[in-house]
């Protein structure tokens, strides 16, 4: 159960958009929260990922990293596709690794071929943290793509302030509560005491000031 009333929530989300000012790109949305009572060097570190209702991140470059088959419904789809031969020319060079994956956002794979790609392309995907999520051959590949789009990870590491982006800005008001309402709860219940290790919550647009939720 949140302990953010239902009305506060709808009056942050009101004035945040109310107050933002016309920029020339699309801003998103972020939950911001911060931690207390909570040692990540002893307390166990949490990460967990929520499919949210709404798509917050519409806007996001995923790259499929496909074998024959997908690549056919790939270009149908007018998705990007990169295949086991484009990766073979990186040569395993971290730079050039470390430049196809700032291209992109996100990756899928066919799940024929994903377990071959550390082979082809080391380690580096997995430690800039763009290792593809795997697609089966009977996936639809624009929904596989649509679901990275609309999930959201919490991860801790070694500080006690973490965000995530939960919409943007043409979003309705209701859909921004819904993803929000959905990602502070889910996010309290990895949380070691729940609500009482949340010391404060906050949403924002990029650009904008931040409105306390908690």
């Amino acid at each position: 159960m949140s302990k953010i009333p239902a009305a506060h929530l709808q009056e942050c989300i009101a004035t945040m958009l109310a107050k933002r000012k016309a920029r020339k790109f699309t801003e998103s949305i972020d939950l911001q929260v911060n931690l207390k009572s909570y040692d990540p060097q002893k307390d166990k570190r949490f990460a967990g990922s929520l499919r949210l209702p709404n798509v917050a991140r519409p806007g996001m470059k995923i790259g499929i990293i496909c074998d024959l088959q997908h690549e056919e419904q790939a270009k149908r789809q007018k998705l990007d596709t990169l295949n086991m031969e484009d990766l073979k020319k990186l040569n395993k060079n971290k730079k050039l690794v470390k430049k196809m994956c700032s291209g992109y956002d996100a990756f899928l794979a066919s799940e024929s071929i994903i377990k071959t790609i550390p082979k082809v392309v080391g380690p580096h995907m997995n430690r800039l943290n763009k290792f593809p999520t795997a697609v089966a051959l009977g996936d639809d590949l624009s929904e596989k793509a649509m679901d990275i789009r609309a999930t959201i990870k919490f991860q801790l590491k070694k500080v006690l302030c973490l965000g995530c982006c939960v919409g943007h800005i043409n979003m309705t008001p209701e859909e921004i509560r819904q993803n929000t309402t959905l990602a502070i709860n889910y996010f309290v219940s990895l949380l070691k005491k729940n609500w009482q290790n949340l010391k404060s919550a906050y949403l924002k647009t990029t650009m904008g000031k931040p409105q306390r939720l908690y």
